[in-house]
């Protein structure tokens, strides 16, 4: 083996415990702002963690976006709701839920997770991740109400009650049957009625 060679040997393992760095959101803020990261590239902070956000298919945004106009037509004044927006939920956490609802009273980055109202994660090939990794992490942060849409059944999992452990209530709501948010009755909505083609 010539010296060469030798140089760029690698061990044979990983070293026994690698250290890992949490990011906080407002390093990956100036991260965006000074070019290193863009602000269109599909992440959202995760417990300090960088985590790619999964493919959104076309069901997935028709769902979005029908759900959005219809609740813009029916909103009443003290409800505000943005979609994919960064819901600061501690300093290294900053989760962009699909949609959000919350005070009027609030900006969008002035929302946190005891002030959000409803949040809304529409799942197509990220179902498992939304209910079993990012709603218990909502709930953690205190987030009041959880509805995780199945896109390809319309299926409604609602999640009530937050703890340190995850949400205490769970229930399913079939597309033909109302959904309505705890903070909101006004926007109660079947989601079967939804114009999806």
């Amino acid at each position: 083996m010539s010296s060469i060679d030798r140089t760029i040997e690698r061990p044979a393992t990983p070293p026994a415990n690698p250290r890992t760095r949490r990011w906080r959101a407002d390093e990956i803020a100036r991260m965006v702002s000074a070019g290193i990261l863009r602000d269109d590239e599909p992440f959202e902070l995760i417990a300090g963690e960088l985590v790619a956000r999964m493919q959104k298919g076309a069901r997935h945004e028709l769902i979005r976006n029908e759900l959005v106009l219809n609740w813009a037509d029916r909103r009443p004044p003290h409800i505000k709701f943005a979609e994919e927006a960064p819901l600061r939920l501690g300093p290294h956490d900053e989760p962009e839920p699909d949609i959000i609802l919350f005070p009027s009273s609030l900006k969008v980055n002035e929302v946190r997770g005891d002030s959000v109202l409803l949040v809304v994660e529409i799942a197509d090939s990220s179902l498992s991740y939304d209910l079993r990794i990012k709603a218990p992490h909502y709930a953690s942060f205190g987030v009041r109400e959880t509805w995780v849409i199945d896109a390809k059944t319309l299926l409604t999992t609602v999640l009530l009650n937050p703890g340190p452990e995850g949400y205490a209530d769970s229930r399913e709501v079939p597309a033909s049957d109302l959904l309505t948010p705890t903070a909101c009755p006004e926007l109660a909505i079947r989601l079967a009625d939804l114009d999806l083609g």
